[in-house]
């Protein structure tokens, strides 16, 4: 088991990973926390297709970079800016929170390669879980799991089949060849130059518009069509993000542009 944080296999936030059972968590707790310092600097969170619909309306949708792109929320432009979370990691306003942010510290992981099963896991570094005096007991005194730790599995277990199902719809579009680099210019006003964000992945639209009538048909029956226009009308809202950077004083200076990052 992993021991020390930041481990290269670590998921995005995770420090470390330890499985959840009655024996030596008996007495463990989980509460909800008020901040989140270590979504302060994550300008792009994971998020799944059953999310896009929800998450478009508050973040621009783009894909990461590299052959296994997965999609991206941006709530922020540059590397270390979120627009919407404070230095302490407080949310400045009601906004739509990723699935991938709402389940730490918890996830389902394999604890062996070689085994197809998962286990409930968690995060020992996390604030949200431990021996606390208040908070959700997890195991009662039978040591049996409880409601709060059958809701927990509950969304765990439908973010593992959502990622299934947004794997599903990646590879439709890799297969499609719908998937380009992406590109944005923003001028600001007072700057002569704009400023150019790439690294990042986007649906084609002159490709999409020479798609077959039987093949759109087919993505508009099974859901996926919706999707790619939930994806397509979030990028509007690329310029949106960068008003917020320029109001909250975190806009990058033109002579050190940095290129919206990507999350593997």
């Amino acid at each position: 088991m992993a021991s020390a944080p930041q481990q290269p296999q670590l998921p995005l936030f995770y420090n470390d990973l330890m499985p959840l059972n009655s024996q030596d968590h008996r007495k463990y707790r989980t509460r909800s926390i008020d901040k989140a310092p270590w979504l302060a600097k994550a300008h792009a969170l994971p998020i799944t297709v059953d999310e896009f619909v929800q998450a478009q309306r508050n973040f621009p949708i783009v894909f990461s970079s590299g052959e296994n792109p997965l999609p991206l929320a941006l709530m922020g432009l540059n590397e270390g800016v979120n627009t919407f979370v404070d230095e302490e990691g407080k949310m400045d306003e009601p906004v739509y929170l990723p699935a991938y942010v709402r389940r730490y510290p918890f996830m389902l992981a394999r604890l062996k390669p070689d085994s197809d099963e998962l286990s409930l896991c968690f995060d020992p570094t996390s604030d949200a879980i431990g021996e606390f005096d208040q908070g959700e007991i997890l195991f009662d005194d039978g040591a049996q799991t409880t409601d709060a730790t059958k809701r927990i599995l509950e969304f765990c277990q439908h973010f593992e089949q959502a990622a299934q199902r947004t794997q599903a719809f990646l590879e439709e579009l890799k297969k499609s060849d719908l998937l380009m680099d992406g590109e944005v210019s923003i001028q600001q006003d007072g700057q002569e130059q704009p400023f150019i964000y790439r690294g990042f992945r986007m649906v084609n639209q002159e490709k999409l518009r020479e798609t077959s009538a039987e093949k759109l048909e087919e993505w508009n029956n099974n859901g996926l069509l919706p999707l790619i226009h939930a994806h397509l009308f979030s990028l509007d809202l690329m310029r949106t993000i960068f008003a917020r950077q320029v109001h909250q004083g975190k806009a990058p200076k033109p002579q050190a542009q940095t290129p919206t990052g990507t999350m593997n």
